[in-house]
């Protein structure tokens, strides 16, 4: 998996790529990430990749000139043509990122990602080169930058080789559900005990317990995650000692 991002501010991803997972994806070759300063693209003396808006307004609006270059550049330099390629946008008009969406994203050969900044970007780069705009909530920061870590992290993690796949599959999201509560050692601290069940050595029943705190959590906290769930004969099972309050 190659994951492109398109910014003006390339330093802020040094520590992104030079710690904990990802670094060690990188350094497997799992992933590549790759940071491209948009105004290596930008024409004139001072590599302007900023204009005013038409029709007046405030702020500052990112040129189509150096962002349809560097797509085309990225485009004629890919490897991963043939399996599958897309262009993200950071906006908060953008569908709101999910797990779903993380999960298709890295089935992708590659993904490249134009991280907005200022007012956002000329609506004809939107047009012609971009396949999906995505938010990270409903709110706006300064520009595109931490949403496309977000994003780019999102997917990484669902690379073969990146994690073990057992890692993420029992992850929130992954499933439709809520994660289960997570204990390690000591088993016992200062009156606080952790759950016998856990400490039975039967899987089985470890993993009906971590199912059922699932279903719980979720149905406490995130309601709306199982309104139209098609739930497993297990799973009413638990649902209903649940609501029973057992």
């Amino acid at each position: 998996m190659k994951i492109n991002i398109l910014t003006l501010f390339p330093e802020m991803f040094s520590g992104f790529k030079s710690e904990s997972i990802i670094k060690r994806a990188i350094e497997k070759g799992s992933l590549e990430i790759n940071v491209i300063n948009i105004r290596d693209y930008a024409q004139g003396r001072h590599s302007q990749a900023d204009d005013v808006p038409f029709g007046g307004g405030a702020g500052m609006v990112l040129k189509p000139e150096p962002l349809l270059k560097a797509l085309t550049d990225i485009d004629s330099k890919s490897l991963y043509k043939d399996r599958g390629s897309k262009v993200i946008y950071t906006s908060p008009q953008g569908e709101r990122l999910n797990q779903d969406i993380a999960n298709n994203l890295a089935l992708e050969g590659e993904i490249t990602i134009i991280a907005g900044h200022y007012e956002g970007i000329d609506e004809r780069v939107v047009d012609a080169k971009v396949d999906m705009e995505i938010s990270i909530g409903d709110f706006v920061l300064t520009g595109g930058e931490l949403p496309a870590m977000v994003i780019a992290d999102a997917i990484a993690r669902l690379v073969p080789g990146v994690i073990k796949k057992e890692s993420y599959e029992n992850d929130s999201f992954f499933n439709g559900l809520l994660d289960h509560p997570h204990y390690t050692r000591p088993a016992s601290y200062e009156g606080l005990e952790v759950p016998q069940v856990l400490l039975s050595g039967h899987h089985a029943k470890i993993d009906e317990w971590r199912l059922k705190q699932s279903l719980k959590r979720t149905r406490e906290r995130r309601p709306d995650l199982l309104e139209g769930r098609e739930f497993t004969k297990l799973e009413k099972k638990l649902m209903k000692e649940i609501e029973e309050g057992n």
